[in-house]
């Protein structure tokens, strides 16, 4: 954590959270993420998250890490029934079949989205132009659930096989890996990330 940041104004959702959650809106959330595994995790954590607390998936995280080798995409989309069955049994990560089935159709569209496009990085960001969309939020009710940006990228998302990708997932996943700044103007992070 950034040693000013302790005294320094957070958006509020951080502030009512514990620690894990401080170091995810300080160190991560808002800021570009351009490496396709990385985008893969956050496209499975987001998923995960569907109807959950965000601070939960968090607490989950390394877990989820060990259980779905690294967020390699390669080898989660090589799992069969057997790791299905294996992933169900761990505690460690949310045991819905569902999420946990759709993080392995999602990785076999991935790499599907990366032979088209050489990366899932250049498919994902190309929703945005390429750059951050930035917003001047100065109040959490202010921030939508979706933009239409977002609904573009479900779709397309959703034609090309992907689940859990509906609008607001597909929004909280641009929040979370820099292609949208909201946080909100007087949050610190707000002026680094921009």
């Amino acid at each position: 954590m950034h040693p000013q940041a302790i005294m320094k104004k957070r958006c509020p959702w951080a502030e009512a959270g514990d620690e894990l959650m401080r170091r995810y809106h300080d160190e991560q959330w808002g800021v570009p993420v351009h490496d396709d595994r990385e985008l893969f995790e956050m496209l499975v954590l987001e998923g995960a998250q569907a109807g959950l607390n965000w601070s939960t998936i968090l607490a989950k995280r390394e877990n989820y890490r060990k259980a779905f080798s690294g967020f390699d995409p390669r080898k989660v989309s090589a799992f069969g029934k057997e790791d299905v069955r294996r992933l169900l049994a761990d505690e460690g990560i949310v045991r819905n079949r569902l999420k946990v089935e759709s993080a392995v159709s999602n990785a076999k569209a991935l790499l599907d989205v990366k032979g088209e496009h050489g990366s899932f990085d250049s498919y994902i960001w190309s929703f945005v132009g390429g750059r951050p969309l930035m917003n001047n939020w100065t109040r959490l009710d202010q921030i939508p659930a979706s933009i239409p940006e977002a609904e573009s990228m479900s779709r397309d998302m959703r034609k090309r096989g992907f689940r859990f990708v509906g609008p607001t997932i597909c929004y909280a996943f641009m929040e979370a890996v820099g292609m949208v700044n909201d946080h909100l103007v007087d949050c610190f992070r707000h002026s680094e990330i921009r």
